[in-house]
């Protein structure tokens, strides 16, 4: 029974000092894979392309939280999302401070600064401001009551509607959630029903000079469709982690375009040790025969 860790080479002194500590074998690389035959799980970004290879693996773990990016896997292998604390207090805060920076008209002020402009703006109320979170799982929720804990009114939705850390909207009710969000937040995982749901149909719900921010997945958004909505001034500024594709291209219109501030897929990145204790959770229930942390169902896609 061992662990076959592919993932970024400076994290292999860390994963291998605590699964040594753990008594639990771990093979970094597969180069010195010496009996494929003895590899339980692998943790990686993306897998091995030949897992058949691997006649007793039980386990795949995503050394990020998303798992949209892998393969279908052979049967029988469970799919592991890590769990992290680091992960979603990371993500949190790229929320709170691009709400912030929408909020504030931070992208207005930068390009002033660049112009040299000295002009200030009305400056609203965070109480004024109605926040939408597309995403109420472990990071939407975080997200939520941090927001509202700074006096942003914050209502989420969610397949049920049942309320909970803060009001909520059914996933049926989508078109009155869009109508009282101010500044649409999406943290959705990408699945093939959300694949696409910002589009014109969605921005275009939302009201007139709208703010949106974009930490889910690249693919759920329509670039075409933000792009004519800046142009027609039915959103005023967006802030966007992810794209499609990525890395954007140098060239895109995004780079040029003032009221747009992407940044680099860095919401969040995985700690070494949160990363590697989440690993050795899996091996132990792999050994104990309990359930696998952070498993993914393969029909919701997370």
């Amino acid at each position: 029974m061992a662990l076959l860790f592919t993932s970024t080479p400076d994290r292999r002194p860390v994963w291998q000092s605590l699964f040594e500590a753990e008594g639990i074998p771990i093979i970094s690389g597969e180069d010195a894979v010496t009996d494929p035959a003895e590899v339980t799980a692998i943790a990686c970004w993306v897998p091995p392309a030949d897992l058949s290879r691997y006649s007793n693996l039980r386990a795949v773990i995503s050394v990020g939280a998303g798992v949209d990016h892998l393969p279908p896997l052979p049967a029988g292998v469970a799919l592991s999302r890590t769990l992290a604390p680091g992960i979603e207090a990371m993500v949190r805060d790229w929320v709170v401070m691009a709400t912030l920076t929408l909020h504030r008209d931070l992208p207005r002020y930068l390009e002033q600064g660049r112009a040299g402009t000295w002009q200030s703006h009305p400056v609203a109320l965070a109480g004024s401001r109605r926040v939408g979170i597309l995403g109420m799982g472990r990071i939407g929720t975080l997200a939520a009551l941090s927001l509202q804990a700074l006096g942003f009114d914050v209502a989420g939705l969610s397949r049920s509607g049942v309320d909970g850390a803060v009001p909520m909207f059914a996933a049926s009710d989508m078109e009155r959630f869009l109508a009282r969000s101010d500044l649409l937040i999406c943290l959705l995982p990408l699945t093939p029903e959300t694949r696409g749901i910002l589009n014109v149909k969605t921005l275009s719900a939302l009201p007139r000079g709208a703010c949106l921010v974009h930490a889910g997945r690249g693919a759920h958004l329509d670039t075409v469709a933000l792009r004519d909505a800046l142009k027609s001034g039915q959103i005023s500024a967006a802030m966007l982690d992810v794209t499609n594709p990525e890395p954007l291209p140098a060239d895109h219109w995004m780079w040029q375009d003032p009221r747009v501030i992407v940044t680099p897929h860095v919401a969040a990145q995985t700690d070494a040790t949160e990363g590697a204790r989440h690993a050795l959770s899996v091996m132990r229930a792999l050994r104990d025969g309990t359930q696998v942390p952070g498993l993914v169902d393969p029909v919701r896609g997370y």
